[in-house]
């Protein structure tokens, strides 16, 4: 059986250098084995709300770390 694996922040920092350079989310997910919409649900959760210099909406490793550490500790709240 499978057991899922977190992004690190080391692969958001990746992610995010990939995609300024103008990569598509195939090319990234290939590049950091990651499913394609792993990659897909993580821009959306670190979109700033802005457009980056590609006019692409643009990501913050630093917002989506923050935003799945909050998560994670939430969840784990619930679970005690």
């Amino acid at each position: 059986m499978r057991r899922f694996q977190r992004l690190k922040y080391t692969d958001r920092k990746k992610i995010e250098e990939m995609y300024l350079c103008e990569m598509t989310t195939q090319e990234i997910s290939d590049k950091i084995k990651k499913n394609r919409a792993t990659i897909y649900y993580e821009l959306s959760r670190g979109y700033t709300g802005n457009l980056d210099k590609n006019k692409r909406p643009e990501y913050s490793a630093d917002l989506a770390q923050e935003k799945a550490s909050a998560r994670r500790a939430k969840h784990e709240n619930m679970v005690q």
